[in-house]
């Protein structure tokens, strides 16, 4: 008993200390998040973002290849400053065994995005991605410039992209800083 109430402690710890980037629920603005798939591009993929009836975000679709395509996005604008004690990115999030990317933005404006591949095992997982460990890319293509080192995020998103036609489905329960 006394393990069990210790872990319910930590657990309301660590949640009171961890910063929120979004957390879904009924009242959570869901429509602040916009979907960009390879169309952009000429491609095929197609996704959306729901809310669900246990209020979870549930970002799914199918990735096509056909007319150069082959990724599908979920996006969030936001305006967080970052603390300095601000160190890494937490998901709460339930896949279907495929690897998804978190990428972030210090500006709009940017034309790279920073990225952490993420694999998810079609279980409720909490993931933690270290802010140092995000590398630039743009257009798919690692940049040789610095890691995210920014004082704010602007962007937040999802993506998949594995290099193969596919249906996918991510749960997301919340997204954080700590």
């Amino acid at each position: 008993m006394w393990y069990q109430l210790s872990l319910i402690f930590l657990s309301l710890t660590m949640a009171s200390q961890m910063n929120s980037i979004f957390n879904f629920s009924s009242e959570a603005p869901i429509n602040n998040w916009r979907i960009i798939n390879d169309g952009v591009m000429g491609g095929l993929s197609k996704s959306s973002i729901q809310l669900t009836n246990e209020n979870h975000g549930k970002f799914s679709g199918r990735v096509s290849l056909e007319n150069n395509g082959g990724f599908a996005s979920v996006q969030l604008p936001t305006d967080i400053d970052l603390e300095k004690s601000d160190k890494e990115i937490i998901l709460r999030i339930k896949g279907d065994g495929k690897s998804y990317q978190c990428r972030l933005k210090g500006s709009r404006n940017q034309s790279e995005s920073y990225v952490q591949v993420f694999e998810t095992n079609g279980e409720w997982q909490t993931i933690n991605l270290r802010l140092k460990d995000f590398y630039p890319q743009y257009r798919g293509r690692k940049l040789n410039i610095p890691n995210f080192k920014f004082d704010r995020i602007e962007q937040f998103s999802f993506l998949i992209a594995n290099g193969k036609a596919e249906d996918f489905e991510l749960l997301v329960d919340y997204v954080g800083l700590e």
